[in-house]
């Protein structure tokens, strides 16, 4: 494509010295575009990964040490002040402002409680900031360390690898307790995959079963494959807390995605489900977003985006709630 320009090249995932010098070789004869680096294998750049991917920073500690390192390496292999000399040439890109933007909120602020820990990570820092643009004051909790219960009026609990960290949260009881008796109490709360599980009866993996909060009637188990991946199609039934609405009133359709080991067994006949699946896994392939009191709990993961602003409708039934 004579449209495209490239303006340098750096090798990735060189084997060694031999094949490093005919692949420079080859650039060089066939191409006029400078070669500005080499970066060879090494153990030391590899990110660990796990069941569902990366090794989520919330939970490793040594995020920063690492980068460092590889940032030391890859300095030695490749040219950064031919690289930056090239990014000062590169022509002016017009970015558009933010993608959406709220309606400024003058009404009382609500305390959501934001469970983020080395077991719950899964947050996308855009929902938190429109969490926060349509209201909420967040109030981040510890479920390995903290004992209580802040004084909030919600909660969110994400997704995350709470399977990691089974044996932490099943012992701080104080605090499993007190999220069971504020979801009695009818305090709203929202839970996605990680979250949903950490509100079942127990979790089961490697042979092993820990008790968790034991505010949902069913138990969950990690399996050793996938059991939902990928973009999911769900329709409103209309008995969720806060449900997407088309222009008519009605409970209309929406996109999202799921991605869990995990699933939810036992689970009672007599359940109220928010969601059913048109496409993707859910709950059980055909339901998905368990209704229990002022909770929902599912294993979609939304997304605030123009056509599912949850953030607002999440803080507005937590007002309605709170502020009767």
């Amino acid at each position: 494509d004579k449209n495209i320009y490239i303006a340098g090249i750096i090798l990735n995932q060189v084997g060694g010295e031999r094949h490093e010098g005919k692949l420079r070789a080859a650039i060089e004869y066939y191409t006029d575009i400078p070669l500005i680096g080499a970066v060879r294998r090494d153990s030391r750049l590899i990110i660990e990964e796990r069941h569902l991917g990366l090794m989520p920073s919330n939970e490793d500690k040594q995020a920063q040490t690492k980068i460092n390192r590889i940032a030391e390496i890859v300095a030695e292999q490749v040219d950064l002040e031919q690289l930056f000399n090239i990014a000062t040439e590169a022509k002016t890109v017009l970015v558009g402002s933010r993608y959406y933007k709220y309606k400024s909120q003058k009404k009382e602020k609500v305390k959501i409680g934001i469970i983020r820990d080395a077991a719950f990570g899964f947050y996308y820092h855009n929902d938190l900031e429109a969490l926060q643009e349509a209201g909420a004051d967040l109030i981040f909790i510890d479920a390995l360390h903290d004992s209580r219960l802040p004084a909030v009026d919600a909660l969110f609990i994400g997704g995350g690898f709470p399977e990691e960290k089974m044996e932490s949260l099943s012992q701080n009881n104080s605090l499993k307790g007190e999220i069971r008796d504020a979801i009695e109490r009818a305090m709203p709360v929202y839970a996605e995959c990680g979250g949903l599980v950490y509100l079942s009866r127990q979790l089961t993996w490697r042979e092993k079963t820990c008790k968790m909060v034991g505010a949902l009637p069913f138990d969950t188990v990690i399996e050793k494959r996938p059991q939902g991946r990928g973009y999911v199609k769900f329709r409103e039934t209309g008995h969720g807390l806060w449900p997407l609405l088309n222009s008519k009133g009605q409970p209309t359709e929406f996109y999202a995605h799921e991605f869990h080991y995990s699933k939810a067994i036992n689970l009672p006949s007599q359940l109220t489900y928010a969601y059913k699946v048109l496409r993707g896994q859910g709950l059980d392939g055909q339901n998905d977003g368990i209704v229990y009191k002022n909770t929902l709990a599912s294993y979609v993961h939304l997304r605030d985006v123009e056509n599912n602003r949850w953030t607002q409708r999440f803080i507005h039934f937590v007002r309605q709630k709170c502020f009767k």
